[in-house]
């Protein structure tokens, strides 16, 4: 029977597998039966006080009470809002203020927090609605008042102004999305995932929704293990974890410090990575310490439920070349539409849009953001049609392939032509002994900068690059990092490398 809420996967695997883990850190296990408890209680709190139809602030550390809680919201009919204490106190400033929430849920670690950055509405500690006494006929009838383009969650993502943009996914994109990508990569019930990622990020839904779609089982992997490649080793073994769905920098530091010459993963058969290109250098280090791992490479904006196109590394890639970003999954399709807003020509660069049941509802009270991004079909003239305009770059291979170029705000005019940074960016980490590389622009003195990681020196770099690449190509300013500054989610963080160059 086709779902219509995401909780009937918990409900369903609770009923044919209890007792098994379902979420575990270092100090919690909760079964699946525990998990479905304790959401249902946090859910039946929030239901008694009246606090339906609205979001809800999840503000925790990392644990799988924090899951129970997001599951808690969905049973009363809210949508959660996953906020993390390792966000700066301005950002979440932000998203109160755009919110305008009536209830937050933390635990005693981020409660003086929630009332240090006047959270304004009313601030629930977990540990104390968790045991509250589950009310199945109040659940009931929030179940039955629901459809499935109702909010589940609202993510918030940077805005280009600085203001962070709160993406709401329903449903419906979120069931089409847990269905076709478990079609794509396989994941099942024996599946054991290592999360990596944070959870107010939407790379961390491949775990939290396979697990209760599958039965699977996910560990919450301590952050600080990722500044100790062997200990992250070590602990994938002990856990026998067999699938990690990582950004590329948490695979790139387990490459770079040559941790397979010391140990290697003995259960891992599955590697997804998401978030940024992965250079096929430290890409391949992976394939050769374990060749018979399946290796996806995952696309896609938090706009569209998370990921629209995959692809299974199926040979070994030239460091000039780019690992592709495949086939749409089941239920999407790409439109790679040029400057007309015509499909591209057979290699022709176009913008990377998506339509389908994946898109998201748009963003949380900003009507104007959402019709600037999600648009009529320009193709489609006869009804309506909306498309997600990614502001991404792309190209079909001779293979048919979509190949991630470049965002849309990354393409810049040089001295006539028409370049794309992520082209410079390719060029670098094919030299060996470069790690990590970002291109920028300077748009009001027309220079192109490059900062990168590795053993090169600057003269060595400028050489290496003038053998590669046309003259307007050739960075002007170019400088060595000792490490290369990060998002939270682990992107590089070109808006700290931008005040850099402009504070030198």
């Amino acid at each position: 029977m086709q779902k219509t809420n995401v909780l009937e996967y918990l409900e369903d695997t609770a009923a044919r597998l209890p007792e098994k883990t379902a979420f575990a850190d270092d100090d919690t296990v909760f079964s699946f039966k525990t998990l479905m408890d304790q959401s249902k209680a946090v859910g039946s709190f929030l239901y008694e006080q009246g606090i339906t139809k609205s979001p809800v602030v999840v503000f925790m550390e990392k644990n799988p009470k924090t899951v129970a809680a997001f599951f808690g919201s969905i049973y009363a009919g809210n949508s959660y809002v996953p906020i993390d204490a390792e966000m700066p106190e301005h950002r979440i400033k932000l998203i109160f203020e755009a919110l305008n929430s009536h209830a937050l849920i933390c635990d005693e670690h981020t409660k003086a927090l929630a009332e240090q950055y006047e959270f304004g509405g009313n601030i629930y500690l977990y540990d104390d609605i968790a045991s509250h006494a589950i009310n199945e006929s109040g659940l009931a009838s929030v179940r039955a008042r629901h459809i499935d383009t109702d909010p589940v969650y609202i993510i918030f993502t940077s805005g280009s102004t600085g203001v962070p943009k709160g993406v709401i996914a329903g449903h419906r994109s979120l069931i089409d999305y847990i269905e076709s990508l478990s079609d794509a990569i396989g994941f099942n019930e024996d599946s054991v995932f290592g999360n990596q990622a944070p959870l107010y990020f939407d790379a961390s839904m491949k775990e939290l929704y396979q697990t209760i779609k599958h039965g699977a089982t996910t560990y919450m992997i301590p952050k600080s293990l990722f500044m100790f490649p062997i200990k992250l080793i070590e602990y994938l073994n002990e856990h026998r974890i067999n699938t990690i769905c990582w950004v590329v920098s948490a695979l790139s530091i387990v490459a770079v410090f040559n941790t397979f010459e010391k140990v290697k993963p003995e259960y891992v058969h599955t590697v997804t990575f998401v978030g940024e290109v992965f250079p096929v250098k430290q890409l391949n280090i992976w394939r050769k310490a374990l060749p018979d791992v399946k290796y996806v490479n995952l696309y896609g904006p938090t706009e569209i439920t998370g990921v629209c196109c995959y692809f299974v590394v199926d040979r070994e890639y030239g460091v000039d070349e780019v690992i592709p970003v495949g086939k749409a999954l089941k239920n999407t399709e790409i439109l790679l539409l040029n400057d007309d807003n015509k499909l591209a020509a057979p290699g022709e660069i176009g913008e990377i849009c998506v339509r389908g049941t994946c898109l998201a509802l748009g963003y949380y009270g900003n009507a104007e953001k959402t019709a600037a991004a999600f648009v009529q079909n320009p193709l489609n003239d006869k009804y309506p049609e909306l498309i997600y305009r990614t502001g991404d770059m792309g190209k079909y291979d001779e293979n048919g392939n979509l190949v991630f170029m470049s965002r849309k705000d990354f393409q810049i005019k040089h001295m006539g032509h028409r370049i794309e940074l992520g082209e410079i960016e390719a060029v670098v980490h094919g030299r060996d002994g470069i790690e990590r590389a970002c291109c920028l622009f300077d748009d009001v003195k027309k220079k192109i900068i490059l900062y990168y990681v590795g053993d090169a020196s600057e003269a060595e770099m400028v050489v290496y690059i003038k053998e590669k690449l046309p003259r307007y190509m050739v960075p002007n300013f170019v400088q060595k990092l000792d490490h290369m500054p990060l998002t939270p989610n682990g992107k590089i963080n070109r808006v700290a490398l931008k005040e850099k160059y402009n504070s030198k």
